[in-house]
């Protein structure tokens, strides 16, 4: 059993700042890819930034200069500092993570979502 969950969420006025966190856990071998996608009603999840071990580190051009992942490794875990928040940031932030379980499955484990809403 694998378990992702995410915290940190919440509400801030314009300028401000969060920290999302997230953390996988359980049957794990190896965690390839750590990232965030964010959603708003009526469109697509799309993707906020990505660590992947194949490929580094990418972000959506929306939030670069603004946002920064990083991972911990040793703690299965993954950070997405939100600075300079704007209203348009406002959405359901989702952790995705790409691993391999002990049976040598890999899959992609989504967590629960956390909302993110900036607004004055």
């Amino acid at each position: 059993q694998v378990q992702v969950v995410e915290s940190g969420g919440g509400s801030v006025q314009p300028g401000g700042s969060l920290r999302l966190s997230c953390v996988a856990s359980g049957s794990i071998v190896t965690i390839y890819d750590m990232g965030w996608y964010r959603q708003v009603p009526g469109k697509q999840r799309e993707l906020v930034a990505r660590d992947a071990q194949s490929v580094g580190i990418t972000y959506a051009a929306s939030v670069k200069g603004r946002f920064t992942i990083s991972r911990d490794n040793a703690k299965n875990t993954v950070y997405l500092q939100m600075d300079s928040l704007k209203s348009e940031d406002t959405a359901v932030y989702w952790c995705s993570v790409v691993l391999q379980r002990w049976d040598n499955r890999v899959s992609t484990y989504w967590g629960q979502g956390t909302q993110v809403t900036v607004s004055s």
